[in-house]
């Protein structure tokens, strides 16, 4: 019987905004499992380092910048992986952005229209373009991020909530387009997770710890690999009958 671990060996996965955080813990994932991963992320710098380093530890990993606000990015490191690598098997279209909480007349358009701009716009580029790929080979599996911000309102969050529920209006569309065609579209909603951006949105905000600690159900901040983890199952023949699921990783919080 085959295993997550094991089935993941010679297959081929994408992970955008992987130089870090959720996104890096999936890389390592992935590779850990055997698989080939392209790690994409707009900062060059940062993903090269990530690049060489899991190499060095004897994974086959390549590194391709894209910014998945723009279509072309998008487009290049798509047709880039199959280049490389001949397949696209899984996708975890994590790449995203926060903006400072305030009440809906106080959001700047600039910012607004950067959450759009990458996390909705961003995941419907990278969609688009796995989909074309997956629907011309006939299987592949793909996890959009969401967030528990998809599933719940919080003051001070509208627009990046907008930007996580309409993630999870693709990922349900597009799950229903393709389940029967051997390709599976689901979504994880993360809670608090100990990553750069929740660190950097502590000290922004003034939040700290304890504060989200007390928040949540597990008493503890979620760690990246349980994403990670949930990413690997989701796009494992273990979770063959999930389709168009946007699943909590929250530690409890949207239970309450």
């Amino acid at each position: 019987m085959r295993t997550v671990s094991d089935y993941f060996v010679g297959k081929v996965a994408l992970v955008t905004g992987g130089a870090m955080g959720m996104g890096l813990a999936a890389v390592e994932a992935f590779a850990a499992a055997g698989a080939k991963v392209v790690l994409s992320d707009v900062n060059d710098e940062l993903g090269e380092t990530q690049t060489r380093r899991l190499r060095g530890a004897g994974y086959e990993v390549t590194f391709v910048r894209c910014d998945v606000a723009v279509e072309d990015d998008v487009a290049a490191l798509v047709s880039t992986t199959v280049e490389t690598y001949r397949s696209l098997d899984a996708a975890f279209n994590n790449a995203g952005v926060m903006a400072v909480a305030r009440e809906l007349p106080d959001v700047s358009n600039s910012d607004y229209r950067r959450l759009m701009d990458v996390n909705l716009d961003g995941t419907w580029n990278c969609m688009k373009y796995e989909l074309t790929q997956m629907r011309a080979q006939g299987s592949g599996t793909i996890v959009n991020n969401s967030s528990i911000g998809g599933l719940i309102g919080i003051p001070g969050r509208a627009a990046y909530h907008a930007t996580k529920h309409a993630v999870l209006g693709l990922t349900k569309s597009a799950g229903l387009e393709f389940a029967a065609r051997g390709i599976r579209v689901n979504a994880v909603c993360p809670g608090t997770i100990d990553t750069p951006m929740v660190r950097d949105m502590m000290v922004r905000e003034g939040i700290s710890e304890q504060d989200f600690i007390d928040s949540q159900p597990i008493g503890r901040l979620g760690r990246p690999e349980e994403v990670a983890a949930a990413v690997l199952w989701l796009c494992s023949p273990d979770a063959s009958l999930v389709v168009g699921h946007g699943l909590p990783v929250d530690g409890g919080y949207t239970a309450q």
